[in-house]
């Protein structure tokens, strides 16, 4: 999924590059959302939150980010589901749009470990995220767009 968002590429790589940035425009679908260290920003800056679907009974997951390419590529990769056995991997991909502003592509990925995981995923779960994943993605170009109303940004847990 992408969107265009009016703004210049490096503007939106610094607002994304900083991960408790991420719970401001995902509150819709994940919550709870817990720094992993006090640093936000950059490698390595990761966190952990909890993934509000249907029938979930093991929500938390975690992410952090394991690359950087300013201003533009994010790669972030974590886990999730049942004994955190799901591995995830996310991608922001900025390019400059012809019309003016920054296209920010989105992809997801998922290596469910068991036969269990796959089914879950098959039976509904990609599709639901992919649903959320759009709308998480209209609403960061509303956020750096249009100064639309922000959600909490992540912070430490304790704090």
């Amino acid at each position: 999924m992408d969107v265009t968002i009016a703004r210049p590429r490096e503007e939106v790589f610094e607002y994304l590059a900083d991960i408790a940035n991420h719970a401001e425009f995902t509150d819709h679908y994940l919550k709870d959302w817990h720094l992993t260290r006090e640093e936000s920003y950059g490698r390595g800056a990761g966190a952990r939150y909890r993934l509000d679907a249907p029938l979930n009974r093991f929500p938390w997951a975690d992410t952090t980010f394991l690359e950087l390419e300013p201003p533009y590529r994010i790669v972030e990769g974590g886990r999730a589901g049942k004994f955190n056995r799901v591995r995830v991997l996310g991608t922001y991909t900025l390019t400059e749009n012809p019309g003016g502003g920054t296209r920010v592509k989105f992809t997801s990925e998922t290596e469910p470990a068991t036969l269990s995981d796959r089914l879950m995923e098959s039976f509904g779960a990609r599709a639901w995220l992919k649903r959320q994943n759009g709308r998480a993605m209209r609403r960061l170009r509303a956020i750096l767009e249009e100064g639309e109303q922000r959600g909490h940004r992540a912070t430490v847990a304790g704090k």
